[in-house]
């Protein structure tokens, strides 16, 4: 699972100078040249998300219509959970450990470049190929005979801060990671809560448990989209509580959407505050 990149120093130890843009702009393309470098990275990240949510919906929906909105809401909960995980998540997370240990982030911080820019660019690669896959995917749903989204503003919001959210905890857990082997271990906490607060798993969870799960982050996210995508969640299915429509969509979300901003913003937080910039900081 390791995707680890290729040694950056002298590409990428040059001080990008300049506005702020140009610097993130020059920084994004290192990172994103290097991303597209690495053929197996490449591999899971195109094939793995969409795959399995294809998958899904292949399996799962049928003739009916109702059949159909269920499957792809399904099918694109389980896409963005790989997407967040491999394309994002443990991307960054190799990426950022890898940059560390070959020395580049100590220089780089050393220029004009500033931390935001630093590790904002680091984000970018994975970042871009989520949101087209998501694009992508939707199409390929609705090409199959899927329904479209009932509203697209929890989707949208769900996938922006989702990667927020995963960037920022691929920063803190490069924190605690010791080189880039070693993220195979510590990215396991992450994953795991990833799984565990998926709608499929929730709704096995005694009730109490479900109203705190229901809070993380991760929740959020499948559940935004969820209701976004089908007008209810795999738990409302499972009650057999009907969808709601567009208008309802957002008026059932909007606080949802503002616990998710406080998360993103915690993740961003713990993220700058715990990355190491140094083997020996």
């Amino acid at each position: 699972m390791s995707t680890a990149t290729t040694p950056t120093t002298a590409r990428t130890s040059t001080r990008p100078g300049g506005s702020p843009v140009r610097r993130f702009t020059s920084l994004a393309r290192a990172e994103s040249l290097q991303f597209l470098r690495n053929k197996t990275l490449l591999v899971n990240a195109t094939l793995l998300p969409m795959g399995f949510g294809l998958a899904m919906y292949l399996v799962l929906s049928g003739d009916d219509e109702q059949s159909k909105i269920q499957a792809s809401a399904v099918a694109m909960e389980y896409f963005l959970l790989f997407a967040l995980m491999f394309v994002q998540f443990y991307t960054v997370l190799s990426m950022v450990t890898t940059r560390r240990d070959e020395g580049v982030l100590k220089r780089l911080r050393t220029g004009e470049a500033r931390d935001v820019e630093i590790l904002g660019s680091s984000s970018f690669p994975g970042a871009v190929l989520t949101v087209l896959f998501t694009v992508v995917m939707s199409g390929l749903l609705m090409a199959l005979g899927a329904p479209g989204p009932v509203n697209v503003v929890p989707i949208i919001v769900a996938v922006l801060l989702g990667l927020v959210v995963t960037s920022g905890l691929a920063l803190v857990t490069s924190g605690f990671t010791k080189n880039p082997e070693a993220a195979q271990i510590t990215s396991m906490p992450v994953m795991l809560l990833m799984f565990a607060t998926m709608g499929n798993f929730r709704q096995m969870y005694p009730e109490g448990v479900n109203e705190v799960l229901a809070r993380t982050p991760f929740a959020l996210i499948f559940d935004l989209l969820q209701y976004g995508w089908a007008g209810n969640t795999t738990v409302d299915r499972m009650n057999d509580v009907a969808p709601l429509t567009s208008g309802e969509v957002l008026g059932e979300t909007w606080q949802m959407m503002l616990i998710l901003v406080v998360w993103a913003g915690v993740c961003v937080w713990a993220g700058a505050r715990y990355v190491r910039w140094d083997v020996r900081h």
